[in-house]
């Protein structure tokens, strides 16, 4: 098992990581009447999209011995409406640190690998920027 997720009322779950015992609270967002006080569950499958790059990059520039500490990802969820879903997720990636070309277009094509992107159905438009330091 993976999660265990309870209703607590109000628009709100907790769920529970089993293996960690880590908790993460989502709240309906105020634009479908919740109280927008916590991650929505749609804000965490764009923030899982982000999370998915970061982490694929991150193993491939540990096995180059390279440092992404201090990268960073912005990250915009965009709604559609009928039926009600994410249409669109745009995400900055701002590099903390550069490197030369050929380890740019390295990480920039394995985060395009992560399984969070390759899980989503493919309407859903990943918008992904590479912010790189000069």
């Amino acid at each position: 098992m993976t999660s265990t997720v309870t209703y607590l009322g109000a628009l709100r779950t907790e769920a529970t990581h089993v293996a960690s015992s880590e908790q993460l609270i989502t709240d309906a967002p105020k634009d479908n009447q919740g109280k927008g006080e916590a991650f929505s569950p749609t804000d965490t499958v764009a923030t899982a999209l982000a999370s998915c790059l970061l982490t694929i990059m991150g193993i491939k520039a540990r096995d180059l011995n390279l440092s992404l500490d201090g990268t960073k990802a912005n990250v915009q969820k965009i709604m559609g409406t009928d039926p009600r879903r994410i249409i669109e997720i745009k995400i900055d990636i701002e590099f903390s640190n550069s490197f030369d070309s050929k380890f740019k277009m390295i990480l920039e094509r394995a985060a395009k690998t992560c399984p969070v992107a390759n899980s989503l159905h493919p309407d859903l438009k990943q918008n992904l920027t590479f912010i790189w330091p000069e």
